[in-house]
């Protein structure tokens, strides 16, 4: 893949809806993307959908600056073990795998977002851990991860559950996993990503009910 700049300007609002993008080869046969973001060729600071055919698998590689994973369907595996679908997967900078799936999946992948210094490995089995009450009712949190002014989490709305307005120091970013996210901007229905600068504001809500992978704080030194 040539040098790619896609939504790559953090302080711009940014929406797209995953279902709606072609997917794109990679450089194994059985694996393609839809490309959310991406800054670079094939070493690129990346957020995309990936989908590992059936027998799909890449050769042993470094990640210089990290990887984070979120598995959607299927199963992924390396030589650590089985990544079911939930689990939340982050390989810190300089580690190294050989992903491969025997039956296929779906993942959501962030590549190169990680603090050089941030050097531990995480894995979360979402479905089988306990969620946390958030700050209004119909609210629950699950934290995966935090270092610096960075924090990860799956966050589950109860159809009906209405947060106060809010402003995100280091900006924020949402994947939504399932169901139905809005705002007083839209409504982002599943397979939504969507990005907001440092220090935007919105108000949200969610009518039918959604879970959201929310990354806060990342975008601050871009």
């Amino acid at each position: 893949m040539n040098d790619l700049q896609l939504n790559t300007d953090v302080t711009q609002r940014c929406v797209v809806n995953s279902h709606a993008l072609p997917w794109i080869d990679s450089p194994s046969p059985l694996v393609k993307r839809r490309l959310l973001e991406r800054e670079g060729g094939e070493v690129a600071r990346a957020t995309s959908v990936v989908r590992y055919g059936a027998g799909a698998r890449f050769d042993s590689h470094t990640h210089e600056l990290g990887e984070e994973i979120l598995v959607l369907e299927g199963t992924l595996s390396d030589e650590s073990g089985d990544y079911c679908p939930g689990t939340y997967l982050k390989n810190p900078p300089g580690s190294a795998h050989a992903p491969f799936s025997k039956d296929g999946c779906t993942l959501f992948v962030k590549l190169r977002y990680l603090d050089p210094q941030d050097r531990t490995r995480v894995v979360v089995p979402t479905r089988t851990t306990d969620w946390r009450q958030g700050l209004v009712k119909g609210l629950s949190v699950m934290p995966l991860w935090e270092f610096g002014t960075t924090h990860t989490a799956l966050v589950r709305w109860a159809p009906g559950t209405y947060f106060n307005p809010h402003r995100h120091f280091g900006g924020e970013e949402i994947f939504v996993v399932e169901g139905v996210f809005s705002d007083e901007h839209g409504h982002y229905p599943e397979g939504s990503w969507i990005r907001s600068p440092h220090l935007s504001q919105h108000q949200p809500f969610s009518k039918e009910g959604c879970l959201i992978l929310v990354k806060t704080g990342h975008l601050l030194n871009d």
